[in-house]
């Protein structure tokens, strides 16, 4: 599991992931983290050197529904996952909760194959994030999304 916790610019208190599939890659566990996320996960970042950020998770046979694809559920909780990450300029010192998350599906998800998320902040206001993503499998797009944050305070 991870190792080494460290505060990270994105939000909170995260953890680089040492060993596995997703060593060098940062996600919150314990405390101060999401147990749903941990529960699903990894779910994982990485920032970029230009300040983006990628997110990504692989699917296992928990994360597909009853005909193999994967779970729009699963999906769903990846790109709310993303919005904070995608939005980690804008959180910095703040704590926030999603007021509206929106999607489309694309194509389906499958198993053996990474997913990946990028995006872009539309606009800020003084308490409201405006996002948009993408989730993507094998360089496709499976999944759109767009939400918004609310920050409660820094």
């Amino acid at each position: 599991m991870a190792e080494g916790a460290g505060q990270n610019e994105i939000y909170g208190s995260s953890v680089e992931l040492k060993e596995g599939p997703f060593a060098g890659w940062r996600t919150w566990y314990g405390q101060g983290g999401d147990p749903f996320e941990t529960h699903i996960g990894p779910l994982c970042y990485q920032v970029q050197p230009d300040g983006k950020v990628i997110c990504a998770f692989d699917p296992t046979r928990e994360h597909t529904n009853g005909g193999g694809n994967l779970h729009g559920g699963a999906l769903m909780s990846f790109a709310d996952f993303s919005l904070f990450c995608i939005a980690h300029n804008e959180l910095v010192g703040a704590s926030s909760v999603t007021l509206t998350l929106n999607s489309e599906f694309i194509a389906a998800g499958k198993l053996g194959s990474r997913v990946f998320a990028e995006g872009e902040v539309l606009r800020q206001t003084r308490s409201l994030i405006f996002i948009r993503g993408l989730l993507k499998q094998d360089g496709k797009p499976i999944f759109s999304f767009s939400g918004t944050l609310k920050k409660l305070g820094k």
